[in-house]
């Protein structure tokens, strides 16, 4: 499955360095799990969006996928693909950036065709071939609906693909300079939230690693500053780490204060399993 890795700092920027595919431990074997791109996406200190993506497997360009990249953000969101939907080429690698704010999923939305239809002049948005970025659009578009709440427009837009959309799972991050928002849906993938006090606990600086040895990340400036992690998987052994609830929408304001709760409290209406899908997407999806 893809992976996901959020971070969150606010209102301190820090600087982080990432490997988004761990060329220090097998790479080519985990560049076959998890062969399609790979991106992070930062902010500037105005604000505006960065995001660096790549869609070659690491086994066709170990060099790229070895490369650390340093850089410095409030927040931070950094994504490994499995392609259910869509080419490898750019337009299909996450994150995606829309009205300033960056998102990533993993997970399987089906019938593009009618969750089009919901997009009106909001499809302009997107330039690829997959459902992460047309649901992200249908988020945006809500959040324009209800004056820029981005809570509302997450909630409204789930819960219309929930009730209409064959999917198989929705999880996602969406940033934005000083804020985070992750949702789990429904229990198909595993996402949990971490919040780390400066140190975490140990006086030591920021060290996780992905068991999938796909994202590791370091941060000496998280010695001196706290910072809220969401991944798709438990990056070290800290008992802190809370797995999101099915349908909860967990939200990091700029004080790194953390809010939740569930806005969708039924399974979806057309669930996906593994059968229904390709075997190709079964393959992906079982690792």
């Amino acid at each position: 499955m893809c992976r996901l890795f959020g971070m969150s700092a606010a209102p301190a920027r820090v600087r982080a360095t990432f490997w988004l595919l761990d060329a220090n431990d097998s790479l080519a074997e985990q560049s076959r799990h998890n062969p399609d791109g790979t991106g992070l996406g930062t902010f500037d200190a105005d604000g505006t969006p960065r995001v660096d993506k790549q869609p070659l497997a690491a086994y066709e360009d170990t060099e790229f996928a070895a490369e650390a990249r340093q850089c410095e953000s409030t927040t931070f969101l950094a994504h490994v693909r499995h392609a259910t939907t869509g080419a490898l080429t750019v337009d299909n690698t996450h994150p995606f950036v829309q009205d300033g704010r960056i998102f990533a999923h993993n997970g399987v939305v089906r019938d593009l065709p009618a969750l089009e239809a919901q997009l009106g002049p909001y499809r302009e948005q997107v330039h690829g071939e997959t459902d992460s970025e047309r649901l992200f659009a249908l988020i945006t578009k809500h959040i324009a609906e209800h004056g820029g709440d981005v809570a509302a427009g997450i909630r409204t837009a789930l819960r219309w693909v929930a009730g209409h959309l064959p999917i198989y799972a929705v999880n996602l991050l969406l940033t934005m300079p000083t804020e985070l928002w992750a949702v789990r849906y429904p229990d198909t993938h595993g996402l949990y939230v971490l919040a780390r006090e400066p140190g975490g606990g140990t006086g030591r600086h920021l060290e996780h690693a992905s068991p999938a040895g796909t994202v590791r990340v370091r941060s000496g400036d998280l010695i001196d500053s706290p910072a809220v992690v969401v991944a798709s998987e438990r990056m070290d052994d800290n008992p802190a780490w809370r797995q999101l609830a099915p349908g909860e929408l967990l939200h990091v304001d700029g004080q790194l204060r953390v809010t939740s709760h569930v806005v969708l409290d039924r399974p979806p209406a057309h669930q996906l399993t593994l059968a229904d899908l390709g075997a190709a997407a079964r393959a992906q999806l079982s690792h």
